[in-house]
């Protein structure tokens, strides 16, 4: 069953393939009905309205960690020992 354009229950505007009303709570299994009285979108677990995606990910996971630029120099020093061993190899 899909969405209702308008909760039967409450008569908020649902969006469409939404899984329950943003309003009141209302869902298929309760059949768009009183049952879902009383539940949020909080309660659901849905993002409010002024929700900014960047301030979550900063706030859950810290800042984004600096990568130095260029190649590290280790990988500068495992270059030179692999020229200096197939140069070693070659000469003998």
């Amino acid at each position: 069953m899909s969405s209702p354009e308008n909760c039967p229950h409450c008569g908020a505007s649902v969006p469409r393939r939404a899984k329950a009303c943003p309003q009141c709570g209302a869902d298929e299994h309760t059949g768009w009905s009183e049952a879902a009285e009383g539940a949020t979108a909080a309660d659901l677990g849905l993002p409010e309205e002024d929700f900014h995606y960047d301030e979550f990910v900063r706030r859950e996971f810290g800042p984004r960690p600096l990568r130095p630029r260029g190649i590290h120099w280790v990988w500068w020093l495992v270059g030179l020992a692999l020229v200096a061993v197939i140069c070693f190899t070659w000469i003998l």
